[in-house]
């Protein structure tokens, strides 16, 4: 099994920052892609941030130029740093990971893993 562990969020003023970061443990291979996504009250669960294996990243247009996404693959883990942060911006954040593990079989798959989510709050 594979766990995902999400730490960093919490209540900020609009305009700060906040560091969030998730981390794997457990039937690791190696981990490709890493995502951060977020989901509002009554809203869509929505793609954020994407960072590949050759560490290319992508942003939604919403926090392009204000969120950084990145990775330490030593330690598994994937952050997302978070600045000039606005109201709207106020959501459950998830990671989620594309970990290739071994099976029962004994062989190789990849799977979808996602973290708790994390409350990041953005107050005006």
């Amino acid at each position: 099994q594979v766990q995902l562990v999400e730490s960093g969020g919490g209540l900020v003023q609009a305009g700060g920052s906040l560091r969030l970061s998730c981390a794997a443990s457990g039937n690791i291979l190696r981990i490709d892609a890493m995502y951060w996504y977020r989901q509002a009250p009554g809203k869509q669960r929505g793609l954020v941030a994407t960072i590949t294996t050759d560490g290319s990243t992508r942003y939604t247009d919403a926090v392009k130029g204000r969120f950084t996404i990145s990775r330490d693959n030593a330690k598994n883990t994937v952050y997302l740093q978070m600045s000039s942060l606005k109201p709207e911006d106020t959501a459950v954040y998830y990671c989620n990971m594309h970990v290739v593990r071994t099976v029962v079989s004994g062989s190789t798959g990849t799977f979808s893993y996602w973290g708790q989510g994390t409350q990041v709050t953005v107050s005006s």
